[in-house]
């Protein structure tokens, strides 16, 4: 389901893979529903536990993280 607003997420120390072609059916994180169309992941390294930002929108002009671009579209 597409969302208007971030994902907020507390995450872990790790390897994160978000996705960047909206496919996925576990959002914000990629589950390879992007093959064969040319796009991959945002792959992130979380160094410290913290509470993060997702973009939904794909408009941040910082991706994965959300900028509040998504104020500013229709």
């Amino acid at each position: 389901m597409e969302q208007k607003k971030p994902y907020i997420i507390t995450e872990k120390p790790g390897t994160k893979y978000y996705c960047a072609c909206t496919r996925s059916q576990n959002m914000p994180y990629c589950d390879g529903a992007h093959k064969g169309s040319g796009l991959h992941p945002d792959k992130v390294e979380i160094e410290e536990e913290k509470t993060v930002a997702i973009c939904s929108c794909r408009s941040s002009a910082n991706l994965p993280f959300c900028d509040g671009a998504h104020k500013t579209l229709q």
